[in-house]
């Protein structure tokens, strides 16, 4: 009945049939099909043949999510910019003025970054260099 009212729909319902069917399939015939181990090995995770020493619960440094957050925040900020560009001709001054900002507040963002030292990710060299001085003084 809706079908005949909106004849061009049969293909997008054909697709949702197809796209909930075919998990469903693979996962009943790889239950059926597949093989059963009860090794000792089954349960561990797979280490690409690496026997397990240590739990996987494991603590990161504070940097590795630093620079994941950076690395989603660009990504985004990628995303709106190419989604600008593809439209540039349609928006205008208009959106040229608000993707302008836009890149003008992620630089001010990451210049605060900088200034705060969240971009710092090992020892300051002059630090180093005044410590290095400091142990040659006292070896003499």
């Amino acid at each position: 009945m809706i079908l005949a009212s909106y004849p061009t729909l049969w293909p997008l319902l054909l697709y949702v049939i197809l796209a909930i069917a075919l998990p469903i399939i693979m996962l009943v015939l790889s239950y059926f099909l597949g093989e059963r181990h009860l090794e000792d090995a089954t349960q561990e995770p797979f280490e690409s043949g690496i026997k397990t020493t240590d739990s996987a619960r494991m603590r990161f440094s504070i940097h590795f999510y630093a620079i994941a957050m950076f690395f989603v925040i660009f990504d985004l900020e990628v995303v709106f910019i190419v989604s600008w560009a593809v439209a540039a001709k349609e928006v205008g001054w208009v959106g040229y003025i608000a993707v302008f900002t836009f890149i003008l507040d992620l630089l001010a963002v990451l210049i605060y970054l900088w200034r705060i030292g969240a971009l710092d990710f090992g020892p300051d060299g002059k630090k180093i260099l005044k410590a290095y001085h400091k142990l040659k003084t006292n070896k003499i």
